[in-house]
């Protein structure tokens, strides 16, 4: 197998380390091969050749079976409204050639840790939902500009039928092989780009007859989210949506660290933690590896259908929260251990 890795800014080169680790761990408990194949991306391809996604970084995980990602952005982009060029616009561009149209980001919660959680025990112990957002249309790609001697600035948010369709087939597909529960999360009293996502989605149920179809607006989910969200399962939506209610839902379990993701089109998938490149923590071996260990094991499971080898490494990373071999991040008042110090405590546990 074949893997492209883009370690990315900031803590992305440690988090990802620690992934490789536990990859090549599981690789050679199961007797499987790993090809890393290193490529530049974000600030530090911005750096080395002036361009967030090169084409030779393209060209690397085109031909792979996998990407493994790790994070993107520093503050001196953030910070200057002026630049031309920017870590993030790599990004969508490697979203857009690579066709990567749907992210998958579970959300779940970690007894050992549930009181971790700025939410109630009672409201959030059984949460385990998917969030289906569409990644590559919408509002982030349509017409931009401004008018009025740029005292007026417009974005386009335009939706085609059949990138609803494609979107929407990928949460169907997944309700199946889960509680066979479906959320369209819309607009549409609104706006007419979600008045299409709704008939569109509408006009698919009798394709599958055993899922259970709910619409609802984006801000009743909004708050649903906090107040019961183990009411939901798949819920699926346009990409700003999708964009600002994931993160919302990654605070459930109580640390951004923890949450992994999957953005998969037509050929190669990418697999990245939630949470961004966290510059302050850089070079201090206090980031936590393990949202950037769970993405490794979706892409077990998700691009190689191992499923006992994903499983393998969600169940050492339960015993290290159980054991609290956790960085700083979710360590309170216990012993904080470094981020490789984690990273080699989950190789032992895979190699016992």
């Amino acid at each position: 197998m074949t893997i492209a890795l883009l370690a990315g800014d900031g803590i992305g080169p440690e988090v990802t380390a620690e992934a490789v680790k536990v990859s090549n761990a599981i690789a050679e408990v199961y007797g499987h091969e790993i090809e890393w194949r290193p490529a530049l991306t974000g600030a530090a391809a911005i750096d080395a050749v002036g361009d967030p996604y090169p084409p030779e970084t393209h060209e690397v995980c085109a031909s792979s079976d996998a990407v493994l990602f790790g994070a993107i952005g520093l503050p001196r982009f953030d910070n200057d409204p002026s630049a031309k060029v920017r870590p993030e616009q790599g990004l969508l561009r490697m979203r857009k050639m690579l066709g990567l149209y749907a992210n998958v980001r579970p959300t779940f919660v970690f007894e050992s840790l549930i009181d971790n959680s700025p939410l109630k025990r009672d409201r959030i112990e059984g949460t385990d939902l998917v969030f289906v957002r569409e990644l590559t249309g919408g509002i982030y790609f349509g017409e931009r500009g401004r008018q009025d001697n740029n005292n007026t600035a417009f974005d386009t948010c335009t939706y085609t039928r059949d990138e609803i369709v494609r979107l929407a087939r990928k949460g169907f597909e997944l309700a199946m092989s889960r509680r066979k529960q479906l959320c369209l999360v819309d607009k549409a009293n609104v706006l007419e780009t979600s008045r299409l996502w709704r008939e569109t989605v509408q006009s698919m149920e009798k394709e599958y007859p055993e899922v259970t179809v709910s619409y609802e607006l984006v801000d009743a989910v909004a708050m649903r989210l906090i107040q019961w969200p183990k009411a939901y399962d798949v819920l699926i939506t346009e990409n700003l949506f999708g964009d600002i209610l994931t993160d919302e839902a990654s605070v459930i379990s109580g640390s951004m660290g923890l949450m992994p993701s999957a953005s998969i089109g037509s050929k190669v998938a990418l697999y990245e933690p939630i949470h961004g490149s966290f510059p302050q923590a850089t070079g201090k071996n206090i980031a936590n590896p393990l949202a950037t260990i769970l993405s490794a094991a979706m892409l077990f499971e998700m691009s190689f259908n191992l499923k006992d080898e994903a499983e393998h490494i969600r169940k050492a990373v339960n015993q290290s929260l159980a054991d609290m071999v956790v960085t700083e991040d979710l360590a309170g008042s216990n012993q904080a251990y470094g981020t490789s110090e984690v990273g080699d405590y989950l190789v032992a546990q895979i190699k016992k």
